[in-house]
C-alpha cells in the first residue's frame, strides 16, 4: 500500500514543486489524501490545477471535521477532480481551535465561495480574504456553529 501511495503522480509532483508542503498523506480505497501545511496551502493548490499531468480544475467541495478535544481541532477537507485526467484528490489542512482562521481558497477556484460560506456558518472557521463571509443556512442571529462537537444538543437557550 506504501509503495502505491509513494507512485501517486500528484504526491510525486506536489514533493517536487515544494517539499515542505505535504506533512502527510494516505490511501484508502484508492482514493488519496494530502495533508498541506497550511503555509503552502494556496501555492500548493494553484499549482495541482495548473500543473500539466494533474489539472484539479474542480473543485467539488469543501467541508470540516470537529476533532474535538483533540488539537489542531479542525481538518478542513478539499475534494478536488481532475476533468482531463478523471482522478480525484483530497487536500487536508488542520486548522487550531482556538480563533479558527484560515485563508480561503476563492482566488484559485471560485467555487469555494459558497462551501466556505457554509464551513464557517456551521464550524466557525473563519477563511481570511473571502468576498462575502456570511452565514448561508442560518439566520444571522443564530448562536454558536451546530457542527461543533462542543454545541449543546439542544441549542443554546
Amino acid at each position: 500500500m506504501a509503495t502505491e501511495l509513494e507512485s501517486d503522480l500528484a504526491l510525486q509532483k506536489v514533493r517536487e514543486f515544494d517539499p515542505e508542503a505535504v506533512e502527510d498523506a494516505r490511501i484508502f480505497r484508492d482514493e488519496v489524501t494530502l495533508y498541506i501545511r497550511p503555509a503552502h496551502f494556496l501555492r500548493a493548490c494553484e499549482f495541482l490545477r495548473d500543473e500539466p499531468g494533474l489539472k484539479f480544475s474542480f473543485l467539488a467541495d469543501v467541508t470540516a471535521l470537529d476533532l474535538y478535544p483533540q488539537e489542531p481541532r479542525f481538518e478542513l477537507v478539499y475534494h478536488l477532480l481532475s476533468l482531463e485526467t478523471a482522478r480525484r484528490l483530497r487536500l487536508k489542512v488542520r486548522v487550531p481551535g482556538e480563533n479558527p482562521h484560515f485563508v480561503t481558497a476563492v482566488p484559485v477556484w471560485p467555487s469555494a465561495n459558497a462551501f466556505e460560506r457554509e464551513v464557517f456558518d456551521l464550524f466557525g472557521i473563519i477563511f481570511d480574504g473571502h468576498p462575502f463571509l456570511q452565514r448561508l443556512l442560518l439566520p444571522e442571529e443564530w448562536e454558536g456553529h451546530p457542527l461543533r462537537k462542543d454545541y449543546p444538543t439542544e441549542g443554546y437557550r
